[in-house]
């Protein structure tokens, strides 16, 4: 493999998809919340009026959010970096380019063909799932790059025994983590698969010996994870008085579920879901799985046990707790179905060659430089890789499968017949943010000094993020936002920006201390004006001028 081939791989998938972000968000003005949101952490560690690092917020794990910073440094000079999302879409596009050259380096490991890594790879680049989440900003870009890059070292070190792929594979599980929770199950999934495979070939030593070697096999790879655990963890304890406050913050996952009416299927129609959700997915997965495991024991190859222990961790993990309604039912939780796939028909060609190692251990297995691939197995990879692009895009489009991604389908019906519920419903998706965008707009055309716009961020993030004065508002993480709450006359308030006292609403600083304001201003303000909203899950706003 050309040292250049990695290049030429990443440089391509990242143009596809900023092009393809730049136009969901500019053309089509296609955000996604959670997205949009972390794009206003990261304004507010740089640009609020108080500009801190701990304003990155820790309901999230914050690497997402980090990775924007030296883009939205430049949203003061222009504003549609944070307005649009751009800062999320460069980081999503970079990262699952980065997770396409993951997939790349797994085949070229495996000794593939330059045709078959060829076309296993680009199969995975354009699959429609991969497409729109390294084109929208969210987290999934980040984390699969993680995970891939763990599993394809973790792949590496069952065939070299090299130290120093456990290590790698030990920062990049820690770095998905610091993504998404979800990282914690790969993580232990990953230390206990690596302390048995080191058992299993260290069967004749002493048992004490065994059993140390295999503990510290398995400390290399969970150690880093542990350490981002504990010092992030900490680290929310010390500033927020709460450890775990995407559990126990009324910010949290846990709160919005509630705020949101819970999960309202059964544990069976739950259960169809997250099934239906990975073979939509996957569905290579259901012959490349079995042929694979029944292949890979017929050689003794125990490099397919990582695909299936650590990706297929972390889908348990989005099953599991989806079916005890701990979650929400997205397709995009079950994204590492795709790359789980991938690798399951990576697996079904008999291994060859050597990868490059700095140092092979002393259970390094060398390969054949040469292996046949059977002529049966050629046609079954090329048709079970093209097969997950169609189907994919299928499940893409189905409203109750795909709740945040079939309004795709409708990008191109900007006025939808009121007849079609679903065309009506996806259009109110795409314009999400838009009246934020335009209350934005009339907030920055009264050039309000510092501080005189008074928000909670549950909503409001889209509207700090849509302006180009983000210091006129005083928000959550500003160290004064209680004092200026409980008088905000006193400070100079201006504004307050109110939304319904129901569902998420409940949530918000400004409710809470004030129940009544959205209704009748509770006696601190008046009512400006309502701004009705036409977006998805977005309230109807009211700004109310603040009584001196």
């Amino acid at each position: 493999m050309s040292s250049r081939t990695p290049w030429i791989v990443f440089t391509a998938s990242l143009a596809g998809y900023l092009a393809i972000g730049s136009t969901l968000s500019l053309k089509f003005g296609y955000l996604l919340g959670d997205a949009l949101s972390r794009t206003s952490a990261a304004q507010s560690v740089l640009l609020s009026r108080d500009p801190h690092v701990s304003a990155i917020g820790f309901i999230f794990t914050p690497l997402t959010a980090l990775a924007q910073l030296p883009i939205v440094a430049l949203s003061s000079w222009w504003p549609a970096i944070t307005r649009w999302n751009i800062s999320g879409i460069v980081v999503s596009a970079a990262f699952m380019a980065g997770a396409v050259v993951m997939m790349y380096g797994i085949c070229r490991d495996r000794g593939l063909s330059t045709r078959y890594c060829t076309l296993i790879t680009v199969v995975f680049a354009i699959n429609p799932m991969i497409v729109f989440y390294g084109a929208n900003g969210m987290s999934e870009a980040v984390f699969l790059f993680f995970v891939c890059w763990a599993v394809r070292r973790l792949i590496r070190w069952v065939h070299t025994d090299d130290v120093h792929d456990l290590v790698v594979a030990g920062i990049a599980l820690a770095l998905a983590y610091l993504t998404r929770y979800d990282g914690v199950v790969a993580i232990a999934g990953a230390a206990v698969l690596v302390a048995v495979i080191t058992v299993m070939r260290r069967g004749r030593a002493q048992w004490r010996t065994m059993i140390r070697r295999a503990v510290l096999d398995g400390v290399l790879v969970a150690g880093p994870g542990f350490a981002a655990f504990v010092v992030w963890t900490g680290t929310s304890w010390l500033i927020t008085g709460e450890a775990l406050a995407q559990l126990s913050s009324g910010y949290g996952n846990a709160a919005i579920l509630a705020q949101s009416g819970g999960s309202t299927g059964t544990a069976l129609d739950n259960t169809v879901f997250a099934v239906t959700a990975i073979v939509v997915l996957g569905p290579a997965l259901l012959v490349a799985l079995p042929v694979s495991a029944v292949l890979a024991f017929r050689r003794r190859d125990l490099e397919f046990l990582v695909g299936p222990v650590v990706f297929g961790a972390v889908l348990a993990f989005q099953a599991v707790s989806f079916i005890g309604g701990s979650t929400f039912g997205f397709l995009r939780f079950y994204i590492c179905a795709i790359p789980l796939a991938v690798v399951a028909l990576v697996q079904l060609v008999p291994p060859r060659g050597n990868p490059h190692t700095r140092r092979e251990g002393a259970f390094h297995r060398p390969r054949p430089v040469r292996a046949m691939v059977p002529a049966g197995v050629g046609v079954g990879l090329v048709v079970l890789s093209v097969l997950a692009v169609p189907v994919t895009g299928w499940a893409m489009v189905q409203p109750k499968l795909a709740p945040q991604e079939y309004a795709l389908g409708y990008l191109l019906d900007p006025t939808p017949s009121a007849e079609d519920a679903d065309a009506v419903a996806a259009r109110s998706i795409i314009d999400s943010f838009a009246t934020e965008r335009e209350l934005a707009a009339y907030l920055d055309a009264q050039n309000l000094p510092e501080g005189s716009v008074l928000v909670d961020t549950v909503y409001g993030f889209a509207v700090v993020a849509a302006s180009s004065n983000p210091k006129q508002f005083v928000v959550p993480s500003d160290q004064d936002f209680t004092t200026i709450l409980n008088d905000p006359a006193a400070a100079g308030v201006k504004y307050l920006l109110t939304v319904p006292n129901t569902g998420r609403g409940e949530s918000d600083a400004v409710n809470r201390r004030y129940p009544t304001v959205y209704d009748n201003g509770a006696t601190i303000s008046t009512l400006a004006f309502e701004v009705p909203t036409t977006g998805a899950d977005q309230p109807n706003w009211r700004i109310y001028e603040v009584v001196d």
